[in-house]
């Protein structure tokens, strides 16, 4: 992981609205509408919320159509696990052209 990368993974990780979709998410994949409703924000919040969780690699998005035919949009928790420490930082920063 790089300095970007890194910086990315640790944005997104800062946000307690961020922290709480995660939460949500935990219990398995849901639809945008229901998770908005689940996290008491609006859709167009959570869209901006679920980019950066789904650029840093937590989420996944996918279309799906229901029995009526419409577009659905399923959000999902990825596996993942971050160990911060000086030397995950200065490995960040050497991949990078760092010293």
């Amino acid at each position: 992981m790089n300095v970007e990368q890194l910086s990315t993974v640790l944005t997104a990780a800062a946000s307690p609205q961020r922290m709480l979709i995660v939460a949500e998410l935990a219990g398995g994949e849901v639809h945008i509408s229901e998770l908005a409703r689940r996290v008491n924000m609006s859709r167009a919040l959570l869209y901006m919320h679920l980019a950066k969780l789904e650029a840093a690699g937590f989420v996944t998005t996918r279309l799906t159509l229901s029995e009526e035919g419409t577009a659905l949009k399923l959000v999902a928790l990825q596996p993942f696990s971050y160990v911060l420490d000086a030397d995950a930082v200065v490995s960040a920063v050497q991949r990078s052209g760092g010293k």
